[in-house]
């Protein structure tokens, strides 16, 4: 059974195989050659995995941000923000972190907002005379912050695979969410002042209140989404339905942006992207069952207590092993492959689940632009025409200020559920 469920999948990842072919052809040979047990559970399990209504958000979410990320909702946004900043040096580069964050609250998925915001973002840092080293890792680097700000795809699929509730999960991620963002802007800030980039402007609030007024709209969207799910009016899934209603209504009737074509095919996006994230979740949870069925967890937490690691070191360990995952595999992937081993192990020392949820997800939003394979580099060197290498350098800075927040929250829980406790009362 090792065989089938240890050796295999690092054979078949090595071999180049996608994830999702990885799980399937290792289970299947688990489940014909070892068990002996009937196709047909392996049928039941696959389809059983994606008979969930929290999966439901997924899609409604990805197509709510792909909506509101046309047009020119992510100016508005832009200007919003840069009326906000006022007279900061460096308004540009924290214009990009705000921005970020707020496109965060209503895509959820990180390469969209590394394209949209670098699109919008990159001739405002060049004019402003940003080494564009430090604009590449800014804007490659603050994409990841849609991971663990809500609403995010990767915790709806942690949700899923741990048995947690989502809300929870959200709740818990806006304080970590905020707490990275306002360390890279306080790097940005540090960083244009010792460069004397960007010159220093007053603050006048016309100019704020008319950007506030013709933003209005989009920054209605997270506010509807967040504020129903905390306010009780509605579940995760119902919010991410309302939110593409309400996203479908802003770009088509109110800015009047969209035609019926562009929503078509906005939504055949959604659809495949979608398709691509569920075969890897029904895969992934035979894999799962098999591992619970084989009592891998419960072998595994039994072998960590006989070493009497302290539980600092054991987070540690985690940490360092989730990072190096990221590197090489997408968040929905790692989530789904390693949460049936991590989330008994953790909750067997302590650890709250929801808790543990954010250490991962901010692990692996990391790996998204973590050298040599973070997907966000490629997306920013692709869409942006940006050099490798030019990436590489710029994103060392962030990379140090994104692990600096993952040791607070991996060591003080109450980034995390202090978050949760005050919006979920």
């Amino acid at each position: 059974m090792s065989f089938a469920l240890g050796f295999l999948p690092v054979l078949f990842l090595l071999c180049g195989f996608p994830i999702f072919i990885v799980l399937i052809a290792s289970a299947s040979v688990a489940l014909v050659f070892f068990m002996q047990m009937p196709m047909p559970v392996l049928h039941q399990t696959l389809f059983g995995a994606l008979d969930s209504y929290p999966l439901l958000a997924v899609p409604f979410f990805i197509y709510a941000g792909e909506l509101m990320g046309r047009g020119s909702i992510t100016t508005r946004i832009v200007d919003f923000v840069q009326e906000g900043v006022g007279p900061v040096r460096g308004s540009v580069g924290l214009t990009t972190v705000g921005t970020s964050a707020i496109f965060g609250a209503i895509s959820g998925v990180s390469a969209a907002s590394v394209a949209t915001i670098g699109r919008a973002m990159l001739p405002a840092l060049r004019k402003d005379k940003y080494p564009e080293p430090f604009s590449a890792g800014l804007i490659t680097a603050m994409g990841a912050i849609d991971v663990v700000i809500p609403p995010s795809v990767p915790m709806i699929i942690y949700a899923s695979a741990a048995q947690q509730s989502l809300p929870k999960l959200y709740a818990a991620g806006v304080i970590p969410g905020i707490l990275i963002s306002l360390m890279v802007a306080a790097y940005v800030i540090w960083f244009a002042s010792k460069h004397k980039i960007g010159a220093e402007r007053k603050f006048h609030w016309r100019p704020f209140l008319h950007a506030t007024a013709r933003s209005a709209w989009a920054l209605g969207a997270p506010v509807i989404i967040l504020g129903g799910i905390y306010g009780g009016i509605f579940s995760p899934t119902e919010a991410a339905a309302v939110a593409c209603v309400y996203s479908m209504f802003v770009t088509c009737v109110v800015f009047k942006e969209l035609r019926l074509r562009d929503v078509l095919e906005i939504a055949r996006t959604t659809a495949l992207f979608t398709s691509q994230i569920l075969i890897i979740v029904a895969c992934a949870s035979v894999f799962g069952w098999l591992l619970t069925v084989n009592q891998v967890p419960a072998n595994l937490i039994e072998w960590i207590n006989g070493l009497a690691v302290p539980h600092w070191m054991l987070l540690l360990t985690v940490n360092i092993l989730l990072l190096a995952v990221g590197c090489f595999i997408d968040p929905i992937s790692a989530i789904l492959l390693l949460s049936p081993l991590l989330v008994p192990m953790m909750q067997a020392i302590g650890v709250d689940a929801i808790h543990f949820g954010i250490i991962m997800t901010v692990n692996l939003a990391i790996g998204l632009f973590h050298p040599p394979f973070g997907i966000n580099i490629f997306v920013a060197q692709s869409v942006l025409g940006l050099d490798l290498k030019t990436i590489y350098r710029g994103i060392i800075p962030f990379l140090l200020i994104y692990l600096a927040a993952l040791i607070l929250i991996t060591y003080v829980p109450w980034i995390s559920l202090g978050s949760m406790r005050m919006l979920m009362g």
